[in-house]
């Protein structure tokens, strides 16, 4: 066993360096599993990152820990991820910054009953939209990056991916900036455990988006 509790971590299998936002001590990474490394984070009670589209405002108490670094030109961050799903919208998420109020997550989230693909795009405040059902409890997500677009996608044996969304967040500044990494999330729950695995990060966009490669 070799885990260490964050504090900033720098990954062996990732180029830039991880550093926590919102709560503390929400992270751990054990480096000698057989997969190449296990990163864990926990979410609290009714902790979430989402702004509703009816008015509602973010509460910052409810602030999901996350676990962010800032990759350089285009990339693809790919993750195995395992949530000990409890309650609804309990998630596993790869997320991605360029401002307070413009972020995106690739979820893979209790919606509300079954384990579903879902993703939220965040302009001042969220969209929601679910994807497709999942049987278990874990699947392999990708989040992509070329100059100001981005790309979700999804896959149950890590090797051939289906294509969830494409779109635009932030102009050439922010989005070459952009943070990109990990999040837990307990939204309606006493909380949730999130494993990543078989985390892997290429610096290329995908050769297609919707050919399953």
């Amino acid at each position: 066993m070799n885990a260490k509790r964050t504090g900033s971590l720098t990954l062996p299998e990732l180029p830039f360096t991880l550093r926590p936002y919102g709560p503390e001590g929400n992270w751990s990474y054990d480096a000698s599993d057989e997969t190449g490394g296990t990163l864990t984070g926990w979410a609290g009670p009714r902790q979430d990152r989402f702004v509703p589209p009816t008015g509602e405002s973010l509460d910052p108490a409810s602030d999901a820990p996350r676990l962010l670094g800032a990759p350089e030109g285009d990339f693809q961050l790919i993750a195995r991820v395992t949530v000990g799903f409890a309650a609804a919208f309990d998630a596993g998420v790869l997320y991605l910054h360029v401002g307070e109020r413009e972020w995106a997550k690739l979820c893979f989230e209790r919606s509300p009953e079954r384990p579903t693909i879902c993703t939220v795009v965040t302009r001042g405040r969220s969209d929601d939209a679910n994807a497709f059902v999942v049987d278990g409890s874990s699947v392999w997500l990708r989040i992509s990056r070329t100059g100001t677009a981005f790309a979700f996608h999804a896959s149950t044996d890590g090797e051939t991916w289906t294509f969830v969304r494409i779109f635009q967040l932030g102009d050439e500044e922010t989005a070459a900036a952009a943070l990109v990494g990990f999040l837990a999330q307990s939204p309606q729950g006493e909380g949730c455990v999130v494993t990543f695995e078989h985390i892997e990060f290429r610096p290329n966009w995908p050769k297609g988006l919707r050919d399953g490669s």
